[in-house]
């Protein structure tokens, strides 16, 4: 059976790059159930309100809603259910010193399938305060603007 090649993106969670500082991003597997890889296929998951958590060493991906699958019987999966990430030991040891930082957490940005197996980005983050919103997006808006009169001297 041939596997997909590269990177479709199944959902990103927009808000988290205005909400946080990102500071490190990680790659991670997800174990999931059969039901809950035909759910996302179809492309039905939300990193809204989703975070990372370490536990006993293990790393946990929750709060994530990936919808039950709608050919699905009895066994279906539980929408929101706790969903181990598969981390090298080492990396897991790095995640849980820095969550342990005084305004960091571990959010997801972004799930997708890479070769046929279902990945998640999981980045380090730090709260923003509002007046660093506010000034993020007057960057982004003076860029634009910018931008816009390069462009419309090139036309002249």
């Amino acid at each position: 059976m041939a596997k997909d090649a590269g990177r479709s993106v199944i959902a990103t969670n927009r808000k988290a790059r205005h909400d946080y500082v990102i500071e490190d991003v990680y790659e991670a597997g997800l174990v999931l159930s059969g039901t809950e890889v035909k759910a996302l296929r179809q492309g039905r998951a939300s990193l809204a309100d989703g975070y990372a958590s370490i536990d006993g060493g293990e790393a946990w991906l929750e709060n994530v809603h990936i919808q039950e699958y709608t050919q699905g019987t009895w066994n279906n999966h539980a929408p929101r259910r706790r969903r181990k990430l598969l981390l090298h030991r080492d990396e897991i040891h790095r995640l849980e010193i820095r969550a342990r930082e005084k305004g960091h957490t571990l959010i997801p940005l972004q799930l997708y399938f890479l070769d046929g197996r279902v990945k998640v980005e999981i980045a380090v983050g730090r709260g923003k305060r509002e007046y660093d919103k506010r000034q993020t997006l007057r960057e982004q808006q003076d860029n634009r603007e910018a931008l816009r009169a390069m462009r419309s001297r090139e036309l002249r």
